[in-house]
């Protein structure tokens, strides 16, 4: 009873000293906290932090850390304020718990906003195994990779039957045209035995009998041993019948054009004269465009020319339409300087005869 007793004034006595405690400041970690924590709207808050209500996390951390900068007791700068500081910081915590409330009450809506969207199944298997098969993923599994070995053996017997096909169709083609070939040979053979039979006619009936080298052997026009004297006489003949090669004719073709042309452009230039008056220019530059392209199907006619020459010493290079231009125009100035020359030859002449006969005779003479 005694010891009872004892304990419960103990625990009065306790009691009463708790209640005549005072509320005193405490540092906890970094932050200066109180027990009595002054009482600040969110508004003020946001007024202390400089800052407007709707602002982001970024700002207020921001704010917050220049504002500290400024009034922090232990900066050492002129604005150092402690109880600012304790506002500051106090400030900052009403902030971020109004910004964090504000966030929860948000995802609380979007979920019940979601509660009442239209969820889509679980298990789609259509958008898996290409939508092969049935019953579990591992049986699904299973059932997609027999289905993709069918397929693959399903393009494996169409590609061999298109290339069977193929085959079968060039081996078609390749009949055909041995029939084609064939059929020509055999038309070939057929007109060169005409020919042979038309001769034996001729002859029997003896229209060659008058003829001026009859029995008598060719003469061999060559006599240069590397060239084969039939391919020579054979040429030669031809040759004496008014034929020629078609290189030969087309050789002569280039070598007149190109002649032509220097003439064409020489008398072009010599008829506008000089000097180049700006007009005289633009025909001149019209008359050079007219010969560049003039120049280009010269030289396209020599590529054909140099794949038919049988010998590659003939072959021909491209005419420069620009070299022709340049050559034309000293062809052009040569002949303006001979023209003066004979001028001023002609001058000299007509004033000896002025001096010798007197001007009655020359003027009567002329």
């Amino acid at each position: 009873t005694l010891a009872n007793n004892a304990g419960h004034r103990l625990m009065g006595h306790q009691a009463m000293i708790l209640r005549n405690l005072k509320p005193f400041p405490y540092i906890c970690g970094n932050r200066l906290l109180s027990g009595n924590k002054p009482k600040s709207t969110i508004k003020d808050s946001y007024k202390i932090l400089e800052l407007e209500e709707g602002c982001s996390l970024a700002d207020i951390r921001n704010s917050y850390r220049s504002l500290a900068k400024r009034y922090h007791p232990d900066s050492s700068s002129a604005t150092a304020d402690a109880e600012a500081f304790m506002k500051v910081q106090e400030a900052y915590r009403v902030v971020l718990n109004d910004v964090a409330t504000k966030k929860k009450t948000n995802e609380n809506s979007e979920e019940e906003e979601d509660q009442f969207k239209p969820q889509a199944p679980q298990h789609r298997h259509y958008l898996s195994f290409e939508g092969v098969g049935f019953g579990t993923p591992s049986q699904r599994e299973k059932q997609y990779m027999q289905f993709r070995v069918d397929r693959a053996t399903e393009q494996v017997l169409e590609y061999r039957k298109q290339r069977l096909e193929s085959q079968g169709a060039v081996t078609d083609l390749m009949k055909a045209k041995d029939v084609k070939q064939s059929k020509k040979v055999k038309i070939t053979q057929t007109v060169e035995r005409l020919v042979e039979d038309i001769i034996q006619e001729s002859m029997a009936k003896g229209d060659f009998d008058n003829l001026s080298g009859k029995g008598k052997p060719l003469q061999k026009f060559s006599d240069c041993p590397h060239i084969d004297p039939m391919t020579h006489n054979l040429n030669r003949i031809l040759i004496d019948n008014g034929y020629q090669p078609e290189w030969i004719l087309m050789q002569k073709e280039i070598r007149e054009t190109i002649e032509r042309l220097r003439k064409s452009i020489v008398a072009s230039r010599s008829k506008l004269g000089g000097p180049m008056t700006p007009d005289r220019q633009k025909q001149w530059n019209r008359i050079c465009e007219q010969f560049i392209d003039d120049i280009r199907k010269l030289n396209k006619r020599i590529d054909n020319f140099n794949l038919i020459v049988p010998i590659l010493s003939r072959q021909m290079v491209h005419f420069s339409a620009d070299k022709e231009i340049v050559r034309a125009q000293k062809t052009y100035e040569a002949l303006m300087e001979n023209r003066e020359v004979s001028d001023s030859d002609t001058k000299e002449g007509e004033e000896e005869n002025v001096k010798k006969f007197g001007w009655k005779s020359f003027l009567f003479k002329w």
